[in-house]
């Protein structure tokens, strides 16, 4: 007997939970791909997505998953051995990097480790030492999945421009978009790279490149540029097909049109705020438990955190056996301690991450909470008590 019978609940970082009313959207049949109905709902659609991204500028659409829309982007604004810098804060621009360097690139990276967020001097020395403005573009991630740190783009763009250094500001908000508040215009971010299956609620399979006319000046002289990544036929079609280099993901598409549709009724920033409030009951809970026993933050300043995604240690005997009991007894996956390696503990077995992106409710969070009580309880992992009364105050 096991009490996991019942809906399951996905509480990892992506792929979220996908809506019941995204799901029905795409359960059609297949459309018509060249004219009419689905051509429309994606002249249309795409406002929407740069309302989403807060910019007026370019958006190109690709079939591909996050590390697709790395490419993307990289290919349409740099020609081989151009200088990339990295600003590494955990896995996922170390990732962008790897792209980078396979393309050809000449990457260089400054590593701030797994718990810190990048450091303001060291980026500005960086630049200074570039006397020749021969970096092309800065590579960052806005929220790091793996770490749940989240960096100050605004920040990082104001060191560019007070080194007066012309390279191209490239965000990675694959995990951020539509959970944290990001602002691209405003603060300042050359290119962005997002995909379908966090906070946008959307099955993987949909990688999204906004860019503004600086970036589109660079592509104009880009030597990687390749016939299917190209961005100005996507961003500028003349026909239909254009939109996606040949056939569209037409249930994707759908799935997208419903989750836009959703986000629009709420309001964006009061998507923002409702994944503040939810992230915040998520971080009284940890706080409680952290009282009595081994649960730890990855990131301690509540300020440096993502509200997307929540990267936690339990110690190396407790955090794979913690999500397996979870998910054998009560129906809730947690994500796994990605990139979350240490000499002590190589298989980073002592570390999980709780996903609050998306499609998101009180019950959701308070729910995945209680599963976890539950399962330290059953193992005998020893965690401070009150943590779901905080919760619930933090919810209230």
């Amino acid at each position: 007997m096991t009490l996991a019978n019942g809906r399951e609940y996905l509480a990892i970082p992506g792929p979220s939970v996908m809506p019941d009313r995204v799901l029905q959207a795409m359960h059609r049949a297949a459309p018509n791909i060249y004219e009419g109905a689905l051509a429309d709902m994606v002249d249309a659609m795409v406002p929407d997505l740069k309302a989403v991204a807060r910019t007026r500028h370019h958006v190109a659409i690709y079939i591909c998953n996050g590390h697709g829309a790395w490419e993307a982007a990289l290919t349409n604004v740099l020609s081989r051995g151009d200088k990339v810098l990295a600003l590494c804060t955990g896995r996922f621009t170390h990732g962008w990097a790897d792209v980078a360097d396979k393309l050809g690139a000449d990457v260089a990276r400054l590593d701030f480790g797994t718990q810190g967020t990048v450091d303001a001097e060291a980026f500005a020395e960086a630049l200074a030492a570039d006397k020749a403005h021969q970096i092309k573009a800065v590579l960052v991630a806005h929220v790091d999945t793996a770490t749940s740190i989240r960096n100050d783009i605004k920040a990082l763009r104001d060191i560019l421009d007070k080194a007066g250094h012309p390279a191209l500001l490239c965000v990675d908000c694959i995990a951020s978009l539509a959970c944290d508040p990001f602002e691209m215009d405003a603060w300042g971010a050359d290119l962005m790279v997002a995909a379908s299956q966090k906070g946008l609620m959307t099955p993987p399979g949909l990688g999204f490149v906004f860019f503004n006319d600086r970036a589109d000046t660079a592509h104009a002289t880009a030597g990687m540029v390749s016939l299917y990544w190209d961005w100005t036929p996507r961003s500028r079609p003349d026909f239909f097909y254009q939109y996606f280099g040949g056939t569209a993901p037409t249930h994707h598409l759908f799935g997208l049109r419903e989750a836009l549709n959703m986000i629009g009724e709420e309001g964006l920033e009061n998507v923002w705020e409702r994944h503040r409030r939810l992230s915040g009951a998520v971080w009284a809970a940890v706080a409680a438990w952290g009282q009595g026993g081994p649960l730890r933050f990855n990131v301690e300043d509540p300020a440096l955190r993502s509200q997307a995604v929540t990267a936690l240690s339990i110690g190396r005997e407790n955090g794979t056996r913690l999500r397996r009991w979870l998910i054998e007894n009560t129906g809730v996956t947690l994500g796994i301690g990605l990139g979350m390696y240490a000499r002590d503990d190589p298989e980073g077995n002592g570390y999980f991450r709780i996903g609050h992106m998306g499609h998101l409710n009180t019950h959701m969070v308070l729910g995945a909470l209680g599963s976890i009580e539950a399962g330290m309880i059953a193992l005998e992992i020893d965690h401070g008590r009150g943590a779901l009364e905080a919760a619930a105050r933090a919810c209230a």
